[in-house]
């Protein structure tokens, strides 16, 4: 209004000073004014490309007036059907009346996409995120969570911030142009730009509005954020400091069960023994680490309790290979039939394997598979690493060859003679070579069966080779039985079976029989028929 003020009575000021001149000043004025015009819509048209329709609050700003022109549509929509459905009198009035209800319909639907959006501009755009329940940290897992929600926290602030800064900048340039369509108000007399003026006076000042709601809004939001962060903080130096303890605690376990254990090794000389005290301080120790982590971390055991009781029968059933293996190797372990460096032999699906026991695990026996009978005879391999559940020794025929302190096993080797030999005499050289070869294995198992009798009741502990004779369909059969060690059954079985053939081929009345047929060919005599070959012939 000054500017104004000041124009009119410069103009005054040139008619009465001027006179004449004051119509070619005048022009120039217009002139003048025409060419800031000019300027300032440049500059409006330069602030709509930065007022972008993609600003996020100029949309939902854009949103809400389409909203309130909606709903404004549709309510005069709603009392023109109201009054046609009281007076509707010609079938025009009645067509009028169905556009009418399909156009609220339409309307409606669209009210539906805008909802919530006239009842304030910018409602989702001020509203903060929302922090929700804050779930507290219990155990050292939900520390990692807890960080995690500290910098979704952080993110989601930092987008509040961006929003209001892009606010600002909407503000700042809505203030701009303001004042541009303020100028040009005074400039134009026409009143061209004062309803436009007016309209981005009531725009400006709902944007004010809004800064100055997320204002407010973002130092609550800020406040409550620092409060969850200082509780998720709290849970975590809580864990952490539980954490350190248990830590502690567990080192000490350790530290005393790696003492127990150079104990064991230092008075148990036993490898047997000493492997199987190792085992049992190992898993000792496993549980004490699963006790205190259980009751540390579990603060309700009833309830825990009473969940596995109706879950157990579910558990039984698909684990019942796991438990049963794990009874398996209580099994084995307490009763000690099987023991690490015993050579067993196990059949599984058909097949036989023999060898030695590397490893008795919680799950399974680990066995080495060795050269012997059975993979000679049947396997025609060795040298694999067998893995036997535990629960075999309750389904399946697991045979050792070396329980407790025996280490030696019985052998036998048949050899055929033919019927006229002196089977007495090949018993004796039988039994002469075996008694030879085996005798370091004799007299081994004889301070072994001693052993084995406090244990067990034996009747029979007659170590001396064993010699007998069968008949067979090819000749006489001479079995030899002898003891040799349980591992290097093969190596013994070699010499003798050479010894003894070498021995019974420098005999003269001995002979090794084989599979053999005798043919007896008799020649066809020639046979008169007992007819005179003419009698027949007429």
């Amino acid at each position: 209004m000054q500017i104004k003020l000041f124009l009119f009575l410069f103009f005054i000021f040139s008619i009465s000073v001027f006179g004449a001149e004051s119509v070619k000043l005048t022009q120039e004025l217009r002139i003048l004014y025409a060419s800031q015009i000019q300027t300032y819509e440049q500059q409006l048209h330069d602030f709509e490309k930065g007022i972008s329709e993609e600003n996020p609050w100029i949309k939902s700003y854009a949103s809400y007036l389409t909203s309130l022109t909606v709903r404004t549509s549709l309510a005069e929509i709603e009392k023109r059907i109201t009054y046609l459905r009281k007076h509707a009198k010609d079938i025009s009035d009645q067509d009028e009346l169905n556009g009418l209800v399909s156009k609220k319909n339409i309307l409606t639907s669209q009210i539906e996409k805008l909802k919530g959006k006239n009842s304030a501009p910018f409602a989702d755009l001020i509203t903060p995120p929302a922090i929700g329940a804050v779930e507290k940290i219990t155990n050292p897992f939900d520390i990692f969570t807890g960080f995690s929600m500290i910098k979704n926290f952080t993110t989601n602030f930092d987008e509040y911030k961006l929003k209001r800064e892009t606010l600002i900048k909407v503000i700042n340039l809505l203030t701009r142009e303001h004042n541009i369509y303020r100028e040009l108000v005074i400039l134009d007399p026409s009143e061209k730009y004062t309803k436009i003026h007016k309209y981005k006076k009531i725009q400006l000042d709902r944007f004010k509005t809004a800064l100055d709601t997320i204002n407010v809004t973002l130092d609550v939001y800020q406040k409550r954020l620092e409060i969850v962060e200082i509780s998720i903080n709290k849970g975590i130096e809580k864990q952490v400091y539980r954490l350190m303890k248990i830590g502690m605690v567990i080192l000490v376990v350790f530290f005393v069960f790696f003492l127990l254990k150079l104990v064991v090794k230092k008075y148990i000389t036993d490898n047997e023994r000493f492997y199987m005290a190792n085992k049992i301080i190992t898993f000792t120790n496993f549980i004490f680490i699963i006790l205190i982590l259980f009751f540390n971390y579990i603060e309700n055991v009833a309830y825990i309790v009473t969940i596995l009781g109706f879950a157990s029968a579910g558990i039984a059933i698909a684990m019942k290979d796991w438990f049963m293996s794990i009874l398996g190797w209580l099994v084995i372990v307490f009763g000690g039939s099987i023991h690490v460096g015993d050579r067993i032999r196990v059949d599984m699906d058909g097949m036989e394997y023999v060898g030695d026991v590397m490893d008795i695990s919680l799950i399974r026996i680990t066995l080495f598979e060795d050269i012997t009978l059975t993979s000679i005879e049947h396997n025609r391999r060795a040298g694999r690493i067998i893995f036997i559940p535990n629960n075999y020794v309750f389904t399946r025929m697991i045979s050792n060859y070396t329980h407790y302190s025996l280490k030696t096993v019985w052998d036998g080797i048949k050899i055929t003679i033919t019927f006229d030999s002196n089977h007495k005499k090949a018993m004796q050289i039988a039994k002469k070579i075996t008694k030879k070869f085996s005798k370091g294995y004799t007299d081994i198992t004889r301070k072994q069966l001693n052993t084995l009798r406090e244990h067990y009741s034996l009747k029979n502990t007659n170590v001396e080779p064993r010699i007998f004779s069968f008949i067979n369909s090819n000749g006489m059969d001479i079995e030899a039985w002898y003891l040799t060690n349980a591992y290097a059954t093969l190596t013994l079985r070699s010499v003798i079976s050479t010894e003894i053939v070498d021995a019974f081929n420098t005999e003269d009345d001995i002979t090794i029989a084989y599979p053999t047929q005798q043919l007896y060919v008799q020649t066809q005599e020639k046979i008169s028929p007992p007819f005179d070959e003419k009698e027949g012939i007429a």
